[in-house]
């Protein structure tokens, strides 16, 4: 009695000692901020982004030029959809090393269907500015998304109706990576940490 006491007047001490810090210590967790600091930076690049095929590049011009804090903004954008990235693919690999999946299976199948999002979403963000990097970036992708099964209907029918940096491909590569996929990823991150909660992971033993 007088030990569930003392935990419940020092739950922060039980916290500390349940959550150990180590070398893989919340992977996921600081994937998610940073998928935060993602939709804070990018819903401020929105008020000046232009998605169309001749104003888009010269907006993001207009950002790093004009903007107070414009190119910082962008930078961090830039650099956090890189960090997210490798952060989620570490924490996957961690899951795999250590076999956590064989006991969270149905975690598994939710954070492989948020890798192939993240990968798809930053896919999606790197035609956004329309220079000739971006261009033939997604020109190659999309020519090796073909060989896939059903590639090319994908491909020409919903990804790029009319060619790489087309109108209708810039709106619907603009919406993908503004709205869908974000909402996506954000329901999934929901569904993974109430499952996380459910089987007692991220919690003091008390």
């Amino acid at each position: 009695m007088f030990t569930a006491f003392l935990k419940h007047l020092f739950p922060r001490v039980v916290l500390a000692r349940n959550l150990k810090i180590t070398y893989t210590f919340c992977l996921g967790g600081m994937a998610f901020t940073v998928f935060l600091l993602l939709i804070v930076t990018g819903c401020l690049l929105l008020f000046y982004y232009t998605p169309s095929p001749d104003n888009a590049y010269k907006s993001i011009l207009f950002i790093e030029e004009n903007v107070f804090g414009g190119k910082l903004i962008r930078n961090i954008h830039r650099m956090g959809s890189h960090f997210f990235l490798i952060l989620i693919f570490l924490h996957t690999l961690r899951v795999l090393l250590t076999g956590s999946f064989k006991f969270r299976k149905y975690n598994w199948v939710v954070g492989m269907f948020l890798l192939l999002l993240v990968l798809f979403e930053g896919y999606t963000g790197y035609l956004l500015p329309m220079d000739q990097l971006a261009y033939w970036a997604t020109q190659t992708g999309m020519e090796l998304f073909k060989i896939f099964p059903l590639g090319e209907l994908i491909v020409e029918e919903i990804l790029i109706p009319d060619g790489v940096g087309g109108p209708l491909t810039l709106s619907r590569f603009f919406a993908f990576h503004v709205f869908v996929i974000p909402l996506i990823i954000m329901i999934l991150c929901v569904i993974l940490f109430y499952r996380i909660r459910k089987d007692k992971g991220v919690l003091p033993y008390l």
